[in-house]
C-alpha cells in the first residue's frame, strides 16, 4: 500500500501554465510521471460560422496550443514520442499534414490518426500527445 502511495505522488497534474492544478479540475492539461508529459487532447474550439471553418487554421490553432502545454510541462516538440490526430473529416487529412509537419521540422514522433463522427467546440482536428520530459 506504501508503494503505491509514492506512486501516485509522483504524478504531477498541472494546469495550462504548468502550475499544479485544482484538485477540482475535470480534466487536466498535463500530467507529468515517470520522466513523461501527457498533454490532454487539445481543439480549436472556433465560435466562427463553420463556413469560416479551415484545417490549416484549425491544425495551426491545435498545434500552438499542444506545442504551449508541452514546453509548459518541461519538454519541446522535438521530445514529442507519440501523437494521436481526431480529424472530423479524413477528407482533411492533407491540409492537416501540411500545417503539422511545420512543427516536427526535425522528424516527428509515432502517430495515428483516425477520423471520428464530431469533436467538441466545433473542432475540425484534436490532438494529444505524449513527450519525455526534457533532460530525462
Amino acid at each position: 500500500m506504501a508503494a503505491t502511495a509514492a506512486q501516485a505522488k509522483s504524478v504531477e497534474k498541472l494546469d495550462d501554465e504548468g502550475k499544479a492544478g485544482k484538485t477540482s479540475s475535470f480534466i487536466m492539461p498535463i500530467v507529468r510521471h515517470n520522466g513523461l508529459i501527457y498533454v490532454a487532447g487539445q481543439g480549436a474550439h472556433d465560435s466562427r460560422p463553420s463556413a469560416q471553418w479551415n484545417i490549416e487554421d484549425h491544425t495551426r490553432t491545435v498545434m500552438d496550443k499542444v506545442k504551449n502545454l508541452v514546453a509548459r510541462g518541461g519538454s519541446t516538440m522535438d521530445n514529442v514520442v507519440q501523437l494521436s490526430v481526431f480529424l472530423a473529416k479524413i477528407e482533411d487529412y492533407d491540409g492537416m499534414n501540411k500545417v503539422f509537419r511545420t512543427y516536427f521540422p526535425n522528424g516527428g514522433p509515432a502517430r495515428t490518426t483516425v477520423a471520428v463522427a464530431a469533436l467538441p467546440g466545433n473542432s475540425l482536428v484534436e490532438i494529444n500527445c505524449i513527450a519525455a520530459v526534457s533532460g530525462s
